[in-house]
Order: structure tokens, then sequence, then C-alpha cells
């Protein structure tokens, strides 16, 4: 089997969805779209699920995820504390619901989606990229499949020197490994 790396999975930043700090959700919301419906389906399987968030210079600031965006529909998510933290801790279908009670989380409806996504700004809702979520083209699939399972990450941002050229989704990985087993003669 020839060494597999990063570059060879990756999507090309342009070929991704991005918008600039300044865009609301539903432009973003667009953004991803529109990116879906030019997507090339005979190269890649699955629908992106991440937009990139930009600066004025086209730098990638941070991205949002599709958590991401829900939760900024609902404000009271912030002030339950870290969702990560209490997502991993293992709570009860019941504990959870008493929390969404006790916040009254999404108690208003759903109707007014439009004016809060028109109004909502990336740049007060979006993901800032850690230090463990960026790796370089040239790194081989093994060393990626363990930075995606010890982070926990869904995508990585790949660099090229410093400038970032794409990004590793987890999909396109686990379809790659999916298929070198189905490959195999066992």
């Amino acid at each position: 089997m020839k060494t597999i790396l990063v570059k060879d999975l990756m999507v090309p930043l342009e070929e991704y969805a991005t918008v600039s700090a300044e865009a609301t959700l539903f432009e973003a919301v667009m953004a991803l779209e529109k990116v879906h419906e030019e997507l090339d389906r005979s190269r890649y399987k699955y629908l992106h699920r991440a937009i990139l968030v930009l600066d004025k210079d086209n730098k990638v600031l941070g991205k949002i995820s599709q958590l991401d965006a829900l939760r900024a529909l609902e404000p009271k998510y912030g002030e339950m504390g870290d969702a990560g933290t209490i997502s991993r801790a293992g709570f009860s279908p019941q504990f959870l619901k008493s929390m969404m009670e006790r916040y009254s989380i999404f108690s208003d409806p759903l109707q007014d989606i439009c004016s809060k996504a028109a109004k909502l700004k990336v740049k007060d809702f979006m993901y800032t990229l850690g230090e463990g979520e960026y790796i370089e083209e040239s790194t081989h699939l093994g060393e990626a499949m363990h930075q995606l399972v010890m982070g926990h990450h869904q995508s990585l941002l790949v660099t090229s020197d410093e400038d970032i050229v794409g990004i590793l989704r987890l999909t396109d990985v686990f379809v790659h490994i999916f298929q070198e087993m189905r490959a195999c003669e066992i």
C-alpha cells in the first residue's frame, strides 16, 4: 500500500464554504448551500458540514460547525457552561431535559428563526481553532488519524508552510480507511 499523505485526502480551500467575520448566520448558511450545489459528488461522498470564517485578507479566523450554528440560535446556551464538557459527562436524558426546562431553551417559537439568522454575526459565535487543529499537508495519514481521534476533531486545517491550503475532514479519512478495509482479502 502506498503512503497516503494529508494532501491526498484534503478538500482544497477554494472548494470549501467561506464567509467573512461580518457575515450573518443566514449568509453563512447560504454560502454552505451554494458550495453543496457545486460540489463534485464523484469526488466527495459527503457534503461539507462546516463553514470557514475569513478575515479581510482572506486568512482563516475560525469556523462554524453545524452545532455552532444551532447553538447560536439560542443564546441561553451560553449560560449553561461548556457544552462539550456537559455532553462528555454522560448525563441522562432526563437530566438534559431538566436543563432545557430550567434555562427555557428554545421556549420561544422557531418562527423567528429568520430574523435571528439575519441578525447574528458570525464573529460572535464562530469557533476559533486551537493549535492542535492544524496539520501540514505532507503529514502521513496515520499521524493525521491520531490527531483527529485524540482531539475529537471533525476536521483539521491543512497548511503548506504558513498558508492554509485545505481541510482534512474526518469523513474523508473514514471513507478512505473503509475502502482500504473493503479491499482486504480476508
